[in-house]
């Protein structure tokens, strides 16, 4: 990858003012923007409009997607693999141009960085086989699509740079002894095991809902953007192409010329997203967010007049599971109506009057509604609900435009097993939030059980196996009690047993490579990484420690069953389950997958664990305080749930040689649109 070093502040400079333009004639310089010149979308134009096509890519737009694509590769002597989904996942193309397997022999996409790192001395990657029904390169691409898809709205528009910003050590990546990247560990979330997550169908025209899953989880390496109408997300455009490498970019400190990029930035073409929602217009912890480092300067004449895809020039290819190439272009679904998985609430809804919007199924029911289980009355689960909600409908957004939207964010309750008790959703809340909710609320519910320890020790060893997945021979096991053994070395013999209540936030501390997070050069032999992660030198953004661990076999067994080396996919649910095998023989207590980044909280009847709650969507700090602050509000209102008690909390323990205290939650100083309280989350 060729480096261009610059200072920070003119990278980004840059960038913006590449990404910048007007409206126009399709032959001006910035057409791609023409459509998506107005930026007053603050969610409310996906259910607003006079046609359904206005808010979804219809076929013809999906094929000018791909037609853009296709041209800027010519232009550039290079092949490429496209896919492009909606806004909930549904894969509607996927595009492999002629010269991506090569006459002379196969090729691997070479995904680096330790993504299901083999644990191999000497090893740094994973082959993933592209062949003639071998469709690693599909696998990439559909992921970095979804992840343009899934972390952009109507009031942020992020790309799998931003992704790539925001997942690594340290935030910003290339500053030592800074925390880690405020999302960190989002990578492992719509899983192809998750439970949440839905299946793509057989019928591409029936059964349509989402969310959908990801066959690689969310993607870090540019190539992937969100993909805008009428100023609203209506899909993702994801590229591998020339080296096919699958990997990130460690430093943000120069600009990139990334042929991923500039090739999935022409397929935007006339559906970017708007100027003023662009990642760099947004900050976090006073750091401007990365969008692209390419401009539509970078792109050809005849990538912007591309309309039609070429006949010869390639062809659809199927990802088992997730499309058919024999059907063709699929058209998009209309976010926010019932076909999309997720609609308004509606008059009868619990949420009635909230401006709620629920997940539903191919009947329209609500999939989540309000339900007694565990130790949680439906009532409770309803009014904890209904709380958090209204907390997010009041807070100030972190990581919206324009300044001062409300946050919007997905909440999940689910009883101490991990069953789902309840989901709700606010207006335009990223999709992204949906699974990392749940996966949230479960964290925090497992690590705060005094069986946690008992119950990781007992699931199957991670196997790791050799780089080339064409032979799939086992390497070495990962015995997930190491982990629990880690934990009680450093915290005490009664971690992850003595009931402490853990919310992501603190679980997230004992997750980092650095402890305490973000320190690069401790006292030598004084502090070892978190004992959640994974020890030097073994340690990436995409082999995160336990977090992966928890569900690696059920991710390469998928992959087994992509390259047709296994006959059936895997179950819904990420733990528990034996390297190539289906079955998973663990309760479902985590079975969407294990989630390190603030925004959970236990809830308690009296000093009894009876659930967790979780929220995502809009900025950490944004989704501990609706999480923690929406169970007090519930407490008030019900008298029969609660926080931790303060005396149980895991920011009492006293952790490792320097006694360093672990976070409990963070909540902003004053974070309210209409109210001027301050520190809102102090003694509770």
């Amino acid at each position: 990858m060729a480096r261009i070093p610059r200072p920070l502040v003119s990278a980004l400079a840059l960038a913006t003012l590449a990404a910048c333009g007007g409206g126009g004639g399709d032959d001006a310089p910035q057409a791609a923007l023409g459509s998506n010149a107005g930026t007053d979308c603050t969610g409310s134009c996906a259910t607003s409009f006079a046609s359904v096509d206005d808010v979804r890519l219809t076929d013809a737009d999906v094929e000018r997607v791909l037609a853009q694509t296709v041209a800027q590769a010519q232009a550039m002597g290079t092949v490429a693999t496209i896919s492009v989904v909606d806004r909930v996942g549904n894969v509607l193309a996927v595009y492999r141009m002629d010269g991506v397997v090569p006459a002379s022999g196969n090729r691997s996409v070479s995904v680096t960085s330790g993504l299901l790192d083999v644990d191999v001395s000497g090893v740094d990657g994973l082959e993933i086989p592209v062949d003639t029904g071998l469709p690693g390169d599909g696998l990439a691409a559909l992921a970095k699509a979804i992840t343009g898809a899934f972390l952009s709205s109507e009031g942020n528009a992020f790309s799998t740079r931003t992704a790539n910003q925001i997942v690594q050590r340290h935030f910003n990546p290339g500053e030592n002894n800074q925390p880690g990247g405020p999302l960190f560990g989002v990578q492992f979330s719509q899983l192809p095991c998750s439970d949440f997550s839905r299946r793509q169908p057989g019928d591409a025209a029936a059964n349509r809902p989402g969310p959908k899953r990801s066959p690689l989880g969310l993607s870090a390496d540019p190539g992937g953007f969100p993909l805008y109408k009428n100023g609203t997300p209506v899909g993702g455009v994801g590229v591998i192409s020339s080296n096919f490498v699958y990997g990130l970019d460690p430093m943000v400190t120069d600009v990139d010329r990334d042929p991923d990029e500039i090739i999935a930035l022409a397929g935007t073409f006339g559906f970017a997203a708007p100027t003023d929602r662009q990642a760099e217009r947004i900050t976090v912890e006073g750091k401007v967010l990365r969008f692209s480092d390419a401009g539509f300067d970078s792109m050809s004449d005849t990538a912007r007049q591309a309309r039609n895809l070429a006949a010869g020039g390639g062809n659809l290819i199927t990802l088992p599971d997730y499309f058919d190439a024999t059907g063709g272009i699929v058209a998009g679904t209309a976010f926010g109506q019932p076909e999309s998985g997720i609609r308004a609430a509606g008059s009868g809804s619990a949420f009635a009057g909230q401006d709620a919007f629920v997940f539903v199924d191919e009947g329209n029911a609500e999939r989540y509604p309000p339900t007694a289980g565990g130790g949680l009355t439906a009532n409770e689960v309803q009014v904890t609900l209904q709380q958090a909600l209204g907390v997010a409908n009041s807070a100030r957004a972190q990581i919206r435009r324009p300044l001062g939207s409300p946050a919007r964010v997905t909440i999940a309750i689910v009883d101490e097993q991990g069953n789902i008790r309840g989901m709700v959703r606010g207006r335009d809340a990223p999709v992204f939030g949906a699974d990392v909710s749940l996966q949230k609320a479960r964290t925090a519910a497992l690590f705060s059980s005094t069986d946690a320890g008992a119950y990781i020790s007992a699931l199957p060893d991670a196997q790791y196996v050799q780089p080339n997945l064409r032979m799939p021979a086992p390497a070495r096991a990962i015995a997930l009690g190491d982990y629990v053994t880690a934990a009680r070395d450093l915290i005490g013999p009664g971690a992850l047993s003595d009931g402490t209540a853990f919310s992501d936030r603190a679980g997230g501390n004992l997750s980092r490579p650095n402890f305490p997070d973000g320190i690069n050069e401790p006292p030598a032999g004084r502090r070892p990484p978190g004992p959640f992660s994974k020890p030097p030198g073994r340690w990436s953004p995409f082999s995160t420690g336990l977090q992966l661990d928890l569900s690696f076999n059920a991710m390469a067994s998928h992959l087994l069953f992509e390259f047709g080396l296994a006959a059936d996919d895997i179950e819904r649910n990420c733990v528990g389950v034996p390297f190539a095998d289906t079955a998973s023989g663990a309760a479902p207590r985590v079975a969407n997958g294990a989630q390190i980044f603030p925004g959970s909280v236990p809830i308690y009847r009296g000093d009894t664990l009876i659930g967790g709650i979780g929220v995502s969507g809009d900025g950490i700090d944004q989704d501990d305080m609706i999480a923690f602050l929406g169970l007090h509000r519930a407490a008030q209102q019900l008298a029969t749930v609660n926080n931790a008690p303060p005396a149980i909390r895991a920011d009492r323990l006293e952790v490792g040689p320097d006694n360093e205290r672990l976070r409990y939650v963070n909540c902003p100083f004053t974070p309210f649109n209409d109210s001027d309280a301050q520190r809102v989350c102090e003694g509770k």
